[in-house]
């Protein structure tokens, strides 16, 4: 079988992927068949749980960062700063249904928070050490609600 009559589902895995994954639901919906193309599949899979995984670190050490600058720049907190922590919260719950990602959070959390130290940093103009070397926020704390927290001298 071909998934376009001319074009093999392997040639079209690198052709056009939206078509191959079109092509491969359809037969994962009939059973499969001997032109199922596991290898690709298998690939294909494998990076989109990659994928799924740097978006969770991505928006983690952004959430971080924005806190970070929350809590020790108070003096030039913003409605966009509470927004982004807001979107990030938001983002971040819904990726973290997933008992997986939210492992994954869990483990990567201290290389999630130095990443958030350096974007910290590089927003703030402040040095690095002007942060805790631990993350003061839990993963939870992190995600909580729309109450920000105070800065540390408060």
């Amino acid at each position: 079988m071909t998934a376009t009559g001319t074009i093999s589902l392997v040639d079209l895995y690198e052709v056009d992927e939206t078509a191959w994954l079109d092509a491969m639901a359809r037969l994962a919906a009939h059973g499969g068949g001997e032109d199922f193309d596991f290898a690709h599949l298998a690939e294909y899979l494998h990076d989109m749980a990659r994928r799924d995984r740097r978006e969770v670190e991505s928006r983690l050490a952004i959430l971080l960062a924005h806190l970070l600058k929350w809590t020790y720049q108070p003096e030039r907190r913003s409605r966009s700063w509470r927004a982004t922590v807001a979107e990030q919260r938001q983002e971040l719950r819904r990726l973290l249904a997933s008992k997986t990602l939210r492992n994954h959070a869990v483990n990567s959390f201290d290389v999630t928070y130095a990443d958030a130290v350096e974007r910290a940093a590089i927003d703030t103009g402040l040095s690095p050490d002007a942060f805790p070397a631990a993350c003061p926020f839990d993963l939870e704390v992190a995600l909580g609600s729309l109450e920000l927290p105070d800065d540390p001298g408060a």
